[in-house]
């Protein structure tokens, strides 16, 4: 499990290492490389992505909350552009400046978005106990 490079993981900061426990802890996800990335997934669908250096985390959000985070905290937050074009349903997440229970709602949020209502449904049920 995880990115096959020891050096990836051996620069892992402390905050990179709490947000991996908190998303490696939500029900049916898995670690797995993603080009040079590594990735977090609920049955195959990628929530997040984690790129070298373990400052960093790329996390799934609502196309609509991407620009007031970025807004909001621009030293947390960052737009990601692929080629020329911002992409809308993703923000870079500077993990030593963005508060940590903010990280773990991202996570969460981006999780729910991608595991199918089933899984959702237990995990709901689950904490609600």
């Amino acid at each position: 499990m995880g990115c096959a490079n020891e050096g990836y993981w051996r620069a892992m900061s402390r905050e990179l290492d709490r947000a991996r426990r908190f998303a490696m802890g939500l029900p049916e996800t898995t670690e797995q490389p993603h080009f040079d990335l590594s990735s977090w997934r609920v049955r195959g669908k990628i929530f997040a992505t984690i790129p070298p250096g373990g400052d960093t985390l790329r996390i799934n959000v609502d196309p609509d909350e991407c620009h007031a985070l970025v807004e909001g905290d621009p030293e947390a937050f960052a737009e990601i552009i692929w080629g020329k074009r911002p992409v809308r349903d993703w923000v870079q997440v500077n993990l030593p400046a963005a508060d940590p229970s903010e990280v773990r709602e991202l996570l969460e949020d981006a999780w729910r978005r991608k595991a199918p209502k089933r899984v959702v449904s237990a995990y709901d049920a689950e904490q609600a106990i």
